[in-house]
């Protein structure tokens, strides 16, 4: 049996911000104005982020939030299907290098099972969005992921950080690379499936 090859894509360009209102926001605002394929928009903070039911809410310090422009060759461009695999690519890095147990809440959230809890919590989200510009289709797939934050006592119920399962601080460089690594082989796989 012969094996196939896919190629796999990289980021071609970084906006960094310290503090932003949404990555998502930000990201539709240059794919409108034509900002490549691969941009990524990274924010340490952000104060107005959204979830897939459009409620705001703050991404404070300590996680790893971006929302990746992306132009897909795919014909059919659905995001509920791109958000299960960007949220299934955070579920597998997390489970490979951090030795976590997670599964995928679909479409939209990532659990992480809390060691000492013995629950189910929210270590990540995922909100994809599409729309068609003049020339192309576009995907703008935001990721937040809860590394080395702090929680709030109000959150502790529901979520969880990597921080808190392994015990030490992660390197949020490291990881991302890590992410994105696992990320652009579910985007590979699903961006050929149907053309």
């Amino acid at each position: 049996m012969e094996e196939t090859t896919i190629p796999l894509q990289s980021v071609t360009k970084v906006i960094g911000l310290e503090t932003l209102g949404s990555t998502q926001d930000l990201a539709y605002e240059l794919a409108q104005k034509g900002e490549p394929d691969g941009t990524l928009v990274l924010a340490c903070e952000q104060t107005a982020a959204r979830c897939q039911s459009g409620c705001v809410f703050s991404a404070g310090e300590g996680g790893v939030y971006f929302t990746l422009i992306l132009r897909p060759q795919k014909a059919d461009l659905c995001a509920l299907s791109l958000s299960k695999h960007a949220a299934q690519a955070a579920a597998d890095m997390l489970a490979e290098v951090f030795e976590i147990k997670t599964k995928v809440k679909a479409p939209h959230a990532v659990l992480a099972r809390e060691p000492k809890t013995r629950k189910w919590k929210k270590i990540a989200g995922v909100l994809v969005e599409t729309f068609f510009d003049e020339t192309n289709r576009v995907a703008l797939v935001g990721m937040g992921v809860n590394v080395n934050n702090r929680l709030s006592a109000s959150l502790r119920e529901t979520a969880v950080s990597v921080k808190q399962i392994i015990g030490a601080e992660t390197s949020k460089e490291l990881f991302l690379d890590a992410l994105l690594d696992c990320f652009w082989k579910h985007y590979a796989h699903w961006n050929v499936s149907v053309r």
